[in-house]
């Protein structure tokens, strides 16, 4: 399945991607995003790290690790956004 991959803020700058499109084999979940992503390796498994304070959007709603993905889902990666 293809999927639209989304980087924002923090780690737009450090991956040095904003967009893309990213092929993963169905059936999947937004876990086996971020392992495929980690798998990078670099600043790729850095950032996206467990510990790592990231937040993730399926078709801009909240998802979670558990979170199914369908081809054509867009799925967005950003830091959590703090207001003041």
């Amino acid at each position: 399945m293809n999927l639209k991959l989304l980087y924002f803020a923090r780690l737009r700058e450090t991956l040095g991607i904003s967009r893309e499109v990213f092929t993963l084999d169905a059936p999947a979940t937004v876990a086996d995003l971020l392992d495929h992503l980690r798998a990078r390796c670099g600043v790729w498994t850095t950032e996206l790290a467990v510990e790592r304070n990231f937040r993730v959007a399926v078709n801009q709603e909240m998802a979670n690790a558990s979170t199914a993905l369908n081809d054509g889902d867009e799925v967005a990666l950003f830091p959590p956004v703090t207001g003041g």
